[in-house]
């Protein structure tokens, strides 16, 4: 994949915003594109962590299956926003499954790949490094407020300081 192709198709995602040209060359050597069909699965919970994804285009939904009760739908992923980082932190399996809702794209990074991220010269992959982690903090915010209401409506409460 030419660094061209990422920097025309992609720039706008915060990811890769500001890069050099020389840096999203060094970044696009780690990336693989796969398209989504809608309703894909792109891995359950409990699989092999072998992959961290970038949405490019699409919806991914990101559903956990508690061991006593039904699937919640804990995220929902929208262009620019990343999943799959049980790879990029190292665990053996998915926590969660994720389940594209439209038609799509992503970029995929193989959890042997991201270990050489560091290695990218003139600071490149602490920055790749930097932005990852901003992407995943802003998507555990999101995933707790969305916990917080499941759990809201689970338990019925209502207005803050108030009972049923």
């Amino acid at each position: 994949m030419s660094s061209m192709l990422l920097k025309e198709d992609h720039l706008h995602l915060s990811l890769f915003k500001g890069l050099t040209e020389q840096q999203l060359y060094q970044i696009s050597s780690l990336l693989e594109p796969r398209p989504l069909e809608k309703q894909q699965v792109i891995f359950n919970q409990g699989d092999i962590a072998d992959y961290f994804y970038i949405l490019l285009e699409g919806k991914v939904a990101i559903r956990y299956k508690p061991y006593d009760g039904p699937v919640l739908t804990i995220a929902k992923i929208l262009p620019g926003g990343v999943f799959g980082w049980s790879a990029a932190l190292g665990r053996s399996s998915y926590t969660s499954s994720a389940i594209a809702l439209l038609e799509g794209k992503v970029y995929c990074i193989a959890d042997n790949r991201l270990h050489t991220i560091c290695d990218l010269p003139d600071g490149t992959g602490i920055i790749f490094l930097e932005r990852l982690t901003g992407l995943i903090a802003k998507r555990l915010q999101q995933t707790h407020n969305e916990i917080l209401n499941i759990l809201i409506r689970g338990t019925n409460c209502h207005e803050e300081g108030q009972g049923p």
